[in-house]
């Protein structure tokens, strides 16, 4: 057929039903909502273990993507699966202390990396003796020490052990929740009297 003159004829879209346009939708935001919840699950505080610095009731941002690219460092704020994990118990949070390779030691109700006392401004209080008796730890090639910061009612490293880097599930990086407590959580590596490896 040939056409002779005049306007070219417009072509047709065709149009999507509305349910459909809204079960696209739909699609969409739960693949969305699962990429979220893959790259930055949410975490909620639990415990008085992490006090002063979070606070039972808290919400949180957990980064997975930081360790994508990116070794734990000290002093950071890590969600991670104690070794009795399963999928009806809690995840923990706490704070990075002890890195691959090193030697963690108390002496005298304080920590020692390496043979260094480490610089610790986040403490609640004073660690009592009953809680942090001399004791040391070493480390091994994949192996990560956590403490929380209120010292004297966290269940940690000091009585499961060291924590291997599977078990690790990200980064605390936000407080979202109260409002009022809104918040990104800054850390500053520069505290420690100890070297990072």
């Amino acid at each position: 057929m040939t056409y002779s003159g005049g306007k070219a004829p417009r072509p047709r879209l065709r149009r999507k039903g509305r349910p459909r346009e809204l079960l696209n939708l739909l699609f969409f935001l739960i693949a969305v909502y699962a990429l979220l919840e893959m790259a930055v699950p949410r975490s909620v505080v639990l415990s008085i273990s992490m006090q002063p610095n979070l606070v039972e009731g808290q919400r949180l941002l957990i980064s997975r993507v930081s360790y994508m690219f990116n070794k734990p460092q000290r002093s950071e704020i890590i969600v991670f699966e104690p070794p009795d994990y399963t999928a009806e118990t809690d995840r923990l949070i706490k704070r990075l202390i002890g890195l691959p390779g090193e030697k963690i030691e108390f002496r005298s109700q304080s920590v020692y990396i390496n043979g260094a006392k480490l610089i610790e401004p986040y403490l609640k209080e004073a660690c009592l003796s009953v809680y942090c008796p001399d004791k040391s730890w070493a480390l091994g090639a994949d192996e990560y020490f956590f403490m929380g910061d209120n010292r004297n009612h966290s269940k940690d490293s000091r009585s499961f052990g060291a924590i291997k880097r599977k078990q690790i599930v990200g980064r605390a990086v936000l407080r979202w929740w109260p409002p009022a407590e809104w918040g990104i959580l800054s850390y500053n590596y520069g505290e420690t009297g100890a070297s990072s490896p």
